[in-house]
């Protein structure tokens, strides 16, 4: 009988939020690294010639109550977090990296798998994938490294996990500690209603008088568009471009370059020359020469196109304050008064239209009507924090999984919107997901209402969401989003798409106040904006990636300890407005220096070539058939990372991926 008053070590199957003590975390942790050492030890030792069940499948398993409790403490980091949260995170990260260097280095593990591999087994495709990934793992992680090399590999992935989490805590630090304070009328010039009863509750939160604006992108992005104080813009862009790189204690700096420095060693000791060359080798695109190809030639179809709209916005600028030259402060303003003006499109106008939680219920009824799933929510099912509300997703009279949704800002949250798990799907194990956004908080009179990119934003996390919650395979490492990471995003891509459609919008986009639907004329507006400045966007983001491969392709051996990261940075991006001293992307750049994505971020416009192409047959067929969405959800949804991604989508489209219906869609094809 288990008499530990400690819930981690108890058997439980719902995350038990509201019962964990921050100091059940380390024992439980500790209990379950034990229970991995010993379960692999058991692998290793079987007397019995390996097998695909007694090896792979085993090691499969192995680990997974420390996967479970690691989620719940990794992912709470995340959006609850402490001092406490960060420092115990700091403590434990190491121990769990060093089992994870132990099993991947445990030759005869690898010898075991190796043997299973060799024995050419009449496997299915999924059982093989995940064979083919667990020897490929074995290699990349060093099993054949040797003396000196193989202590130095282990040695620098406990660094960099470290690092990785230091990184994140310093952002989101320095994000937390500025706060733009303003007391008098005068200075609220331009900003919309909606965006000043938020300051100003913001501002009785914090018990001061007037309004505060935050770096919280609720807060920050409707500031930088709206507010005709161009010195306060400044202010605020200087501010939020500058999160990591103050040079006071949460300079990320230092970070930056130890982190690329031992990623391009760990390369290296593996044969690569480059950090990228490591990571591409197992992604669609393939390899670095291949990345640079498809960055340039996208590059090379996108910058007329985005020198376009920046003389149009410029053009703007001077006619309406006779501004003569344009500074990375002016621009969202001046974007924001030219779209106005060309498209009469209002993102403020708009919001009153889109109340979160009629959001929501539309997302849940194109669900309904694509897959059939109702989602019904649960409050007797912890949660960590009020915000969250939990939902029982349904297939008919099937139990899908849990859905957890926490939309605001606060303090203990880091920036940004993503989709994660505590427990993913495996067999008849259904998946428990997390979606995270920073929507705005509904105020004394109003809900929490959206800007329309918000929607958008909302709808991607839920492509995530329903990837993993649609998952149906036999092992959790290969379900859900456990695709390539250039994968990865297209489901959640190709959801946007439905934003822009008038039968989808109109179930669900009505005035808060007095229900009338959005208006014909608005949809219009919607889709005649809908590529307003796509060239300059496009090329924001392959900016964005050409950082990423910066600090991530070359040969670095050694960096000059004053080198900072917007000397990188400025090297690899076309700039076509004029930089700003201090203000640097990578400081603040979580995804790939805290994240997953580093080599990847690519990704994400590698996967807006195949969701415009797959959306291209859902408008085709109709955006709602029924035979469509069940052959996209058996073809691709359900599959994870069960086989190559290049032939989940030849399975769908029944051809290889045309790269021109994402130029089509932008209104930039030839």
């Amino acid at each position: 009988m288990n008499t530990t008053s400690n819930i981690l070590e108890q058997g439980w199957d719902l995350p038990p939020f509201g019962n964990i003590a921050i100091s059940d975390y380390v024992p439980a942790i500790a209990s379950a690294i034990g229970e991995a050492d010993r379960h692999f030890e058991a692998i290793v030792t079987d007397e019995a010639a390996p097998t695909f069940e007694n090896t792979i499948e085993a090691m499969e398993c192995a680990d997974r109550r420390l996967q479970r409790i690691s989620a719940i403490l990794f992912n709470l980091n995340e959006c609850h977090t402490s001092d406490a949260m960060q420092q115990l995170v700091l403590e434990v990260q190491p121990e769990i990296t060093r089992l994870s260097t132990r099993v991947m280095t445990d030759a005869r593990l690898f010898r075991r798998v190796a043997e299973v591999k060799d024995a050419h087994l009449p496997l299915s495709a999924e059982k093989q994938t995940l064979l083919d990934d667990t020897y490929r793992s074995f290699l990349r992680h060093g099993v054949q490294l040797e003396g000196e090399a193989r202590e130095r590999f282990k040695h620098n992935q406990e660094e960099l996990g470290e690092l990785q989490l230091r990184f994140g805590q310093n952002a989101l630090a320095d994000m937390n500690e500025w706060q733009l304070h303003l007391t008098d009328e005068a200075d609220l010039e331009g900003l919309p209603e909606a965006v000043l009863s938020a300051a100003a509750d913001e501002a009785r939160e914090r018990g001061v008088d007037g309004w505060v604006f935050t770096l919280a992108a609720p807060s920050y992005g409707p500031f930088m568009s709206y507010s005709a104080r161009r010195d306060l813009r400044e202010r605020m862009y200087r501010a939020y471009g500058s999160i990591g790189n103050r040079g006071n204690a949460h300079d990320n700096n230092a970070i930056i370059r130890r982190i690329t420095l031992l990623r391009a060693e760990q390369a290296r000791l593996l044969g690569y020359n480059t950090y990228c060359d490591y990571v591409l080798e197992n992604r669609m695109v393939q390899s670095l020469p291949n990345l640079r190809h498809f960055m340039q030639e996208l590059k090379d179809a996108v910058l007329p196109a985005a020198e376009r709209d920046l003389a149009d916005v410029a053009a703007q600028a001077e006619s309406d304050d006779g501004l003569k030259q344009m500074m990375p402060w002016d621009f969202s303003y001046y974007a924001e008064r030219l779209k106005q003006r060309r498209y009469h499109f209002d993102s403020e106008a708009l919001r009153p239209y889109f109340a979160l939680d009629r959001v929501r219920e539309g997302i849940f009824g194109l669900y309904g009507r694509l897959y059939g799933l109702r989602f019904e929510e649960d409050k007797e099912v912890p949660a960590y924090h009020p915000d969250v509300r939990v939902y029982r997703v349904l297939d008919g009279a099937r139990a899908m999984g849990l859905l957890y949704l926490d939309m605001h800002p606060r303090a203990s949250k880091r920036s940004g919107a993503w989709m994660t798990e505590f427990r993913g799907q495996y067999g008849e194990v259904r998946p428990q997901i997390q979606v995270v956004c920073n929507f705005s908080k509904p105020t004394a009179d109003k809900p929490s209402l959206l800007r329309f990119s918000e929607v958008e934003t909302f709808m991607h996390e839920m492509g995530h969401a329903m990837h993993g919650m649609l998952s149906e395979v036999g092992y959790e490492s290969l379900s859900g989003t456990n695709v390539k990471r250039d994968f990865v995003e297209m489901p959640s891509q190709v959801m946007e798409n439905w934003c822009y459609e008038p039968e989808f919008l109109a179930t669900f986009a009505r005035h808060y106040r007095t229900g009338e639907a959005l208006p014909a004329e608005q949809v219009e507006k919607i889709r005649a904006a809908q590529n307003h400045l796509a060239g300059w966007l496009c090329l924001r983001q392959l900016n964005l990636g050409m950082t990423d491969i910066a600090f991530h392709g070359a040969e670095w051996t050694t960096m000059d300890e004053g080198l900072r990261a917007e000397s990188v940075e400025s090297a690899a991006m076309t700039d076509l407005l004029p930089r700003v001293e201090g203000c640097c992307t990578a400081t603040n750049f979580n995804h790939i220096f805290g994240g997953g994505y580093a080599s990847g971020y690519y990704g994400y416009k590698w996967a807006e070539v195949l969701d415009a192409d797959i959306f291209s047959r859902f408008k085709a067929d109709g955006i709602f058939n029924a035979s469509t969405a069940a052959a996209f959800r058996r073809e691709i949804l359900s599959r994870g990372g069960t086989e190559h991604p290049a032939v989940l989508f030849r399975n769908f489209m029944g051809r290889e991926p045309d790269h021109q219906a994402l130029l089509k869609r932008m209104g930039l094809a030839r």
